[in-house]
């Protein structure tokens, strides 16, 4: 091979080296699709359950309110109650045919899977240990480790974001928050805190 061949290939070779390690060490050191996968997927479904604990809470109010009754205590660490109907004397009777008794069921589950939406947000909020919104690989297997679950850093973004979406899915239908308290004990273990970041946020997803 030519001598001049020779070495455009070397550049060419050692370019492309170049741009696959910068690359890599780019994916190394911050991964925030990962991040936003797992808590944009926790917080369509906190929207969701906000609604329809708004839906249970109004209308189990208006139930109580028709029989003359003392309201239900407020619920302890959810203080949010928005007015999820206009009309409860006409939407309430149309939602629960069951009258209050079947408002209090659906406003106990729907006030369970709130709680469980919400603290896994939490979870995942701390688990960014440095609030900058993306999961560094540290902090992947850190959170990962927490969880009992394999952290493999040749995995893409979209796979490990798989995961923890699933793992999230898995606890809502179970309606079990124990993996996700200890993984956050694992992780406070680990220095991990809520930070005022964090606290903001929270409030934030809340109104």
């Amino acid at each position: 091979m030519p001598f001049g061949r020779t070495c455009l290939l070397a550049t060419a070779l050692t370019s492309l080296l170049a741009l696959a390690t910068g690359e890599a060490g780019a994916a190394l050191v911050t991964d925030n699709a990962v991040f936003l996968t797992f808590t944009r997927h926790i917080a369509q479904q906190v929207n969701l359950d906000k609604q329809a604990f708004a839906q249970a809470s109004t209308c189990l109010s208006w139930f109580y309110k028709a029989s003359k009754k003392p309201p239900p205590p407020t619920v302890q660490g959810i203080g949010w109650r928005p007015a999820a109907f206009s009309q409860p004397e006409q939407d309430c009777p149309k939602r629960y045919p069951g009258g209050m008794e079947a408002a209090r069921e659906d406003f106990a589950k729907t006030q369970t899977l709130l709680s469980v939406s919400l603290t896994v947000y939490e979870f995942a909020l701390v688990a960014d240990h440095n609030d900058d919104r993306s999961y560094s690989p540290g902090e992947l297997r850190d959170l990962f480790h927490s969880l009992s679950l394999a952290y493999d850093t040749t995995d893409s973004s979209q796979a490990t974001g798989a995961t923890l979406t699933a793992r999230f899915d898995q606890w809502y239908r179970a309606r079990s928050l124990e993996e996700v308290m200890l993984g956050m004990s694992t992780l406070y273990d680990r220095g991990y805190r809520v930070t005022q970041d964090d606290r903001a946020e929270l409030d934030r997803i809340m109104k």
